[in-house]
């Protein structure tokens, strides 16, 4: 069934409460897929131990995961375009459930590599999904939706920190894999009957009003990633993510490095594990946060914003990540000041190409993170002798390069295209 049929004739717009609705759907979908990327720091210790292997070796799994969840984005984007959501999603929890029960069985690095393709393919399928749709079901307040989308992915994980590392503790990580990646896979299946995409006419037109400015223009994909406007917001995506990627890939090693892992703290809780759970609150937080803001002073003037704090705080890092109390505080920092671009990026380029394609075209932006992905065995191999200051200055600059060219570049050149498109009726293809 097509959930989502483009040239029917316009119905009548629904309630902000269905909206609403539609939108904790996909949160709580996103909530659940959350542990197979920032959960599985969790798991590498215990695996490195028990079999041996190197940090580098174990994290080429991990890059493959992002590489599989963001680089198929936009083939699952064009399912979703074309059919609506329930299938895709479907699809998604399968996927996610059976590639960590896979991990649970794996005694090599190529089944770990083909038990996280699986799931990275269905945590993409539910990511892309959940994401399009908020930014189609809310073009009127399209940081704010993308941006609570995105804080399931992105805090749902700080639910389950002390579970999942208390099912390793006590039942070792292969329980964990099993127990965790099945319970997640039904919960997102179920879900799927329930969501889908909306029909032309049940949601406001999009809006040129106050700093934001979205082209009324829809833009096919392959028109989209001919555009230069495209091709920026990748290169500062894989920029401010990569520093990202390495640190969530990265956070238990680097604590034990550090010497500040298990440092009992607040209520007698361990560095690293205070630490996690914060990062995950912030790194959810954020997103919905810097999303409203976008909202209402621009998505360039935020991105300026939480880019220099990115590299104020890595930069931070580098200088007091010995100390426990600082790391849990600055690496809180670092995850408030990177997980927004989960929420910026996606209204952005949905503001500029339009929302029919949405899901599409925002996937393909997303394949980013998996570019960025593939720098992390890098970055851990330069800090393999435990030194951590040269993946923290090389983060510092990138942000800070990003930072610049989202007020300095990005910003003027979306307000002219956007207007040139507006002035020009050639430009205006029939919907």
């Amino acid at each position: 069934m097509v959930d989502a049929i483009h040239d029917e004739p316009a119905a009548e717009p629904v309630s902000d409460s269905f909206r609403w609705t539609q939108l904790a759907i996909g949160v709580v979908c996103m909530v659940m897929i959350a542990n197979l990327q920032y959960g599985w720091t969790f798991f590498v210790p215990e695996i490195v131990q028990k079999y041996g292997w190197t940090r580098e070796a174990i994290q080429w799994s991990f890059t493959l995961f992002v590489l599989f969840e963001t680089w198929l984005v936009p083939v699952e984007g064009w399912f979703v375009d074309k059919y609506g959501p329930k299938n895709v999603i479907m699809f998604g929890g399968v996927l996610c459930g059976i590639g960590w029960m896979v991990n649970s069985q794996a005694d090599s690095i190529f089944m770990f590599c083909v038990g996280q393709v699986i799931a990275g393919i269905g945590a993409g399928a539910v990511y892309g999904t959940c994401v399009g749709n908020a930014l189609k079901w809310f073009p009127d307040r399209r940081g704010l939706a993308s941006g609570i989308t995105a804080a399931g992915f992105g805090a749902g994980s700080a639910l389950t920190v002390w579970p999942i590392q208390a099912t390793i503790a006590n039942y070792g990580f292969e329980s964990a894999f099993f127990s965790f990646g099945l319970g997640q896979g039904i919960v997102v299946v179920v879900l799927s009957f329930f969501l889908m995409a909306p029909r032309k006419g049940q949601v406001p037109e999009p809006t040129n009003k106050g700093p934001i400015i979205q082209s009324r223009r829809q833009f096919l994909p392959t028109e989209a990633i001919r555009h230069p406007i495209f091709w920026l917001m990748y290169a500062m995506f894989v920029m401010v993510g990569v520093g990202g990627l390495v640190v969530t890939a990265n956070l238990a090693p680097m604590a034990k490095d550090l010497g500040v892992a298990t440092v009992p703290l607040w209520l007698g809780i361990p560095a690293l594990t205070l630490a996690a759970t914060l990062d995950r609150i912030l790194n959810g937080v954020t997103r919905p946060i810097c999303g409203w803001i976008s909202d209402k002073i621009g998505r360039e003037n935020t991105m300026f914003i939480a880019f220099a704090i990115e590299a104020v705080g890595i930069y931070l890092l580098y200088l007091y990540a010995h100390n426990p109390v600082l790391f849990v505080i600055l690496s809180g920092t670092v995850f408030f000041a990177w997980g927004e671009i989960y929420s910026l990026f996606p209204s952005t380029c949905t503001d500029t190409f339009g929302s029919k394609f949405a899901t599409t075209n925002a996937g393909l932006l997303y394949t980013a993170k998996g570019t960025a992905a593939l720098l992390v065995p890098f970055g851990t191999g330069l800090a393999a002798s435990g030194n951590w200051g040269p993946v923290f200055i090389i983060g510092v600059v990138l942000n800070a390069i990003a930072a610049l060219l989202a007020i300095g570049v990005l910003k003027p050149m979306r307000a002219g295209m956007i207007r040139r498109s507006a002035q020009d009726p050639t430009l205006q293809p029939a919907e």
